[in-house]
Order: structure tokens, then C-alpha cells, then sequence
């Protein structure tokens, strides 16, 4: 098993140096979802929520998320992001929303973070948008599907939801 890198020998927290590690270029790719009422579900879908496009300014909220990643997680370093990508999968029968996005950037350290936040964030911001008409949406399966570049190579989730 690996150590964990942000500690040090005497186990405090710390940022971890990047500095000697060469730029690559990085891509991480994550996936979440929000489940709500069918109702719920169906006005998102039609566009005919009173606060407008909900999956529009969703989008917008996880590109900002990611761009904002090193001043929410501690001890993230500050990327300079090439590429923010997210799409929305909707699911009809289930009243689900999955959301998915693709980070890039070309540096010394990996993009999984600000893949993963922008998720959430996305997510977050249709709770937000909806939460007048259904307090009980759930956020969930939110996990990394793929990254590459670095030391470590390519990875896959095994079993992806």
C-alpha cells in the first residue's frame, strides 16, 4: 500500500512539493448523481423551473468549483486548468441526474480534485435551484471514473456505478 504523501516523517500535515516532478498532461474524469421526485425531475427536464436553466447555471457553478478547488480543500496546489468539461445524463425512469465531468491540465500534479469538486458542486447547485419544490433530493455515487498522466500512469475505476 502507498503512503499517504501529506504527511510528513512525523506525521504532521503538509502540502506536498511538486516542484521537481515534470509537467504532463493530466485528465481526471468524475461522475455523481441527484435523485429526485418524478415532478421534480420533469420540470428540470422541461426547462419550466421559475428560476430558469438549472442545468445550465449548474454547469457554469462546476466550472467556477473547479477553478476554486485549492481554496476549498487545504492542502490542493492551485492548477492552471486547460479544459473543464460537465454533462448531464438524465434519466427519466429513475428521476436521476447524473453529472459528469472532465478536468484537464498540463503540470506537475493531477486534476482529480477539481474533477471531483466540480461534480459536487454541479450537483449542490441543482439541489439549490430545485429545493423549494423537493427538500428530499439525494446526492450520491459520486466517485472518479478515470485519470491519466503523472507518475502513475492511467487509472480505471473497477467496477464504475
Amino acid at each position: 500500500m502507498n503512503k499517504l504523501t501529506h504527511f510528513d516523517t512525523s506525521g504532521q500535515a503538509h502540502m506536498v512539493n511538486v516542484g521537481n516532478k515534470p509537467n504532463t498532461h493530466r485528465i481526471a474524469i468524475a461522475i455523481g448523481k441527484i435523485t429526485m421526485l418524478p415532478e421534480t425531475f420533469s420540470m428540470i427536464e422541461a426547462g419550466t423551473h421559475k428560476k430558469g436553466d438549472v442545468l445550465g447555471i449548474a454547469r457554469i457553478a462546476g466550472i467556477q468549483a473547479s477553478k476554486k478547488t485549492s481554496d476549498l480543500i487545504p492542502l490542493c496546489h492551485p492548477l492552471a486548468l486547460t479544459h473543464v468539461s460537465l454533462e448531464f445524463a438524465l434519466n427519466k425512469q429513475g428521476s436521476s441526474i447524473a453529472c459528469q465531468v472532465r478536468a484537464e491540465t498540463t503540470g506537475p500534479t493531477g486534476v482529480e480534485m477539481e474533477a471531483l469538486t466540480a461534480v459536487q458542486v454541479a450537483l449542490l447547485t441543482i439541489y439549490d435551484m430545485a429545493k423549494a419544490v423537493d427538500r428530499g433530493m439525494v446526492m450520491g455515487d459520486i466517485h472518479l471514473l478515470e485519470k491519466s498522466g503523472g507518475k502513475s500512469g492511467e487509472w480505471k475505476a473497477v467496477n464504475p456505478i
